[in-house]
C-alpha cells in the first residue's frame, strides 16, 4: 500500500509501506493492506510506519487519516520524524505548560493540549530510541 504524510508545509512522505500505525484522538490504530475505508481524526502521539523490515518513527499534531484503496493519506498539523525532537526542548514546554495558570475553560483547555503535545512529544522520542 501507498503511505501520504502531508503537512501545510509540504509532503513528508510519500512511499511504500507495509504496515501504518498512527493515534487517533481516542486511542491507536493499525493499517495493514486491505484495510476498509475509513476516515479517522488524529490526536497528539505516534505514528509508525514499517516498510522492509524498518520502522520510521514520527510525532504527529492533530489531522486526519484517510484510507482507500490501499492508500493511507495522513494529513497533519506537524510530522517530525523522532531523531528530530528535542526531548529537553520539550520537557522545558511542559514544564512551562504544567506551571500556566488556567482559570477560565478556555485557558484550562490551552494549558491541557500544550501539557498532551509535549509529554507526546517526549514519549515518542523515548519509543524510538
Amino acid at each position: 500500500m501507498q503511505c501520504i504524510v502531508v503537512t501545510p508545509e509540504r509532503t513528508v512522505r510519500d512511499e511504500p509501506a507495509e504496515f501504518v500505525a498512527v493515534t487517533l484522538f481516542d486511542g491507536e490504530m493499525g493499517i495493514a493492506p486491505g484495510h476498509t475505508p475509513l476516515l479517522g481524526r488524529l490526536g497528539f502521539g505516534e505514528m509508525r510506519i514499517s516498510q522492509d523490515d524498518r520502522t520510521d518513527h514520527y510525532y504527529i499534531e492533530g489531522g486526519f487519516v484517510e484510507v482507500l484503496d490501499d492508500v493511507v493519506t495522513v494529513l497533519t498539523h506537524r510530522a517530525i520524524p523522532a531523531g528530530q525532537i528535542d526531548v529537553e526542548v520539550a520537557e522545558e514546554h511542559l514544564r512551562s505548560a504544567l506551571a500556566k495558570e488556567a482559570r477560565t475553560p478556555e485557558l484550562m483547555a490551552v494549558r491541557d493540549r500544550a501539557i498532551a503535545q509535549s509529554r507526546a512529544q517526549i514519549r515518542v522520542a523515548e519509543r524510538a530510541q
